[in-house]
């Protein structure tokens, strides 16, 4: 966790509750019975394979309350509604918050998002341990994501070999092209570029205009945050984009189906 020292202060905050929290974990189980409990799961929907076989804009729409430089973004809030209400509106996948602090999340709300629908899931929290990379498997997870704001290149090897073993798959996010260099050199293929700095909250889709390029052949490319147009998703696939997370801009329609709808028509 070398890196951390370096990181700024929310991130700071974040990972150190995220320390306790996965110290917690540890203290009512372990990583032995959660990869039990995963066990019994059926196999994870492949996410990624999801992406790819999208014949318009794979929309990955995310199930989220609130956020730390937002707050409140959805008073009326049900997961179960939310989540069909994508599904309607043609997303291809879910993202689904369930860190607590910073986003109100909780393994609750995902629970509830499991149960509602069967289109591929992305667990979306801050992951330094394997052993949350396996719980997520226990939860009915697909897809796992790994900041790398967040950690140093063992922490982000460990999580993504447990991610390997377990079938999921795991969305690799960046925001730098530092970042994205140390994920492609761990093997990322699923890359996530962030448009929104988490150390500023400043947004900006040049971010993804910049770094897409510096991306392998192979890699699948997903845009995440400040999509709100058709127009955008229009911009950003040109520019490579094969995958677009939305959080913000749809869960403040009253319409959700509708307005997941209105991205996808062309």
């Amino acid at each position: 966790m070398g890196s951390l020292m370096d990181a700024p202060d929310v991130l700071k905050r974040i990972a150190a509750y995220k320390a306790d929290e996965v110290e917690d974990l540890k203290s009512k189980t372990t990583i032995e019975a959660l990869r039990a409990d995963a066990a019994l799961l059926s196999k994870p929907r492949g996410f990624e394979a999801a992406i790819l076989a999208a014949t318009g804009p794979a929309l990955i729409c995310e199930v989220k309350k609130a956020s730390p430089s937002k707050g409140i973004i959805r008073e009326d809030f049900d997961p179960e509604a939310i989540a069909k209400a994508y599904e309607t509106g043609g997303a291809t996948c879910l993202s689904v918050l369930t860190d607590g602090p910073g986003f109100q999340g909780s393994n609750a709300i995902f629970a509830q998002v499991r149960a509602a629908t069967t289109l591929p899931l992305l667990r979306k929290d801050f992951m330094l341990d394997p052993i949350q990379i396996v719980e997520s498997a226990a939860m009915g997870a697909d897809c796992v994501l790994i900041i790398m704001a967040m950690i140093d290149d063992a922490t982000g090897k460990a999580l993504i070999d447990e991610a390997n073993a377990l079938g999921l798959d795991a969305l690799i996010e960046t925001h730098d092209e530092d970042e994205l260099a140390r994920a492609i050199k761990l093997g990322g293929t699923l890359l996530g570029i962030n448009n929104r700095d988490l150390r500023t909250f400043d947004t900006s889709l040049d971010t993804f205009t910049r770094l897409a390029p510096l991306a392998p052949n192979g890699c699948t490319l997903i845009a995440e945050s400040g999509i709100f147009t058709r127009e955008d998703i229009k911009r950003l696939a040109g520019d490579g984009a094969q995958g677009y997370l939305i959080g913000e801009s749809l869960m403040r329609q009253d319409d959700v189906a509708g307005a997941t709808r209105a991205l996808l028509v062309t």
